[in-house]
C-alpha cells in the first residue's frame, strides 16, 4: 500500500522556492535586456525602491586660475514593486504516487514558463516610455517590413540608439522581434546568424546580430491594434526588482489532494529613455 503522507515529500515549499528562483534567472528573454542594479530585498507588494540618478558632469575650459564649480543635484526615483502574481493548482494524491521528481520538475517548468509569459510581455509594454526621437515610424505610418526593407529599417534603429548617445564602449544593444519579423531577418543577407558571429559575446539566445544589435525572439511580442512595437535599446534603460515572495504547500480539506501556491512579485522602472528605441511595424495582411 502506498504511503501518501511520505511519497511527495519533493513538494517541500523551500525546494520548490529555491529551485524555480534559480530558474527564473535564466533564459528569460527580457531579463537578458534590462539590469537589475536597484534590486534590493522585496519583502511584499507596494515596497519601493529609491534609485539615485546621478547628475551630469560639465567639462570647462581653464582660461585663468579661477575655478567655478557647478553644484550637483541628484535626481531620485522610485521603482514600485507594483506587479503582483500567482499561481496556484491542486495535485492529487493518485499523482503523488507516480514520479515525484518528474512531477515537480514538470511543474516548475510550467510556472516559470507562465511566469516568464506575464513578465516579458510587461516589459516589452514599456514601448511607451520611448521617445519621438528614438522611434522609427509612427502610429499613424507602421513601417512595413520585408526582406529587401527590413535591414535599412533596423540601421534607422540602431542609430537613433547612437545619436542620444546610448550606445558606448563596452555596451551591446539588443532589439526583440516576434517570429513574424524573424521570418523577414532570415531571408536578409546582412544578417548575421548566431553561429557565424566572431566573438562569443552575444546574449544567451540570440539568433545573431542585425545592424550591431543582439536579437532575440519573443513570442510575447504581440500585435497592438494591428501594429508590432519592435523594442530596441541597451541594458542602461531599464532596472527591474523582482522576487518569488512565497511558494505554500498545504492539505485541501475537501479532497485527496495537495494544494500549492506561489506568489511573485516584480516591478520594472525605464531610467533612461534615451538608451531605448522602437520601430512601429504594421501587422501583415
Amino acid at each position: 500500500m502506498t504511503d501518501f503522507s511520505t511519497t511527495y515529500s519533493a513538494f517541500i515549499p523551500q525546494i520548490w522556492s529555491q529551485k524555480l528562483n534559480t530558474m527564473l534567472e535564466k533564459n528569460c528573454v527580457m531579463l537578458q535586456c534590462v539590469n537589475r542594479n536597484w534590486e534590493g530585498e522585496i519583502k511584499q507588494q507596494g515596497d519601493t525602491v529609491k534609485i539615485i540618478t546621478p547628475a551630469d558632469v560639465s567639462v570647462s575650459t581653464l582660461t585663468t586660475d579661477n575655478i567655478t564649480y557647478s553644484s550637483l543635484t541628484p535626481t531620485s526615483m522610485d521603482l514600485e514593486i507594483d506587479q503582483k502574481k500567482f499561481f496556484a493548482f491542486k495535485i492529487d494524491d493518485v499523482a503523488k504516487a507516480q514520479s515525484n521528481v518528474d512531477i515537480m520538475e514538470a511543474h516548475l517548468k510550467n510556472a516559470k514558463k507562465a511566469i516568464e509569459e506575464v513578465q516579458d510581455s510587461y516589459l516589452l509594454g514599456l514601448h511607451t516610455d520611448v521617445t519621438s526621437a528614438n522611434t522609427v515610424g509612427t502610429d499613424a505610418s507602421p513601417i512595413s517590413l520585408d526582406k529587401t526593407t527590413i535591414y535599412s529599417n533596423f540601421v534607422k534603429l540602431a542609430k537613433a540608439l547612437k545619436n542620444s548617445n546610448a550606445v558606448y564602449s563596452g555596451v551591446k544593444p539588443w532589439v526583440v522581434i516576434n517570429p513574424e519579423i524573424e521570418s523577414y531577418l532570415l531571408q536578409s543577407s546582412e544578417f548575421i546568424s548566431a553561429h557565424n558571429v566572431a566573438d562569443t559575446t552575444l546574449r544567451e539566445g540570440s539568433i545573431g546580430r542585425i545592424a550591431g544589435m543582439d536579437v532575440l525572439v519573443s513570442t510575447n511580442l504581440t500585435a497592438v491594434n494591428s501594429k508590432y512595437y519592435v523594442l530596441a535599446g541597451t541594458n542602461d534603460a531599464i532596472t527591474f526588482a523582482s522576487q518569488l515572495a512565497k511558494i505554500e504547500s498545504l492539505r485541501d480539506k475537501d479532497s485527496f489532494s495537495d494544494l500549492v501556491r506561489g506568489l511573485y512579485l516584480y516591478g520594472a522602472k525605464t531610467v533612461q529613455p534615451k538608451a531605448l528605441a522602437k520601430m512601429i511595424v504594421s501587422v501583415p495582411a
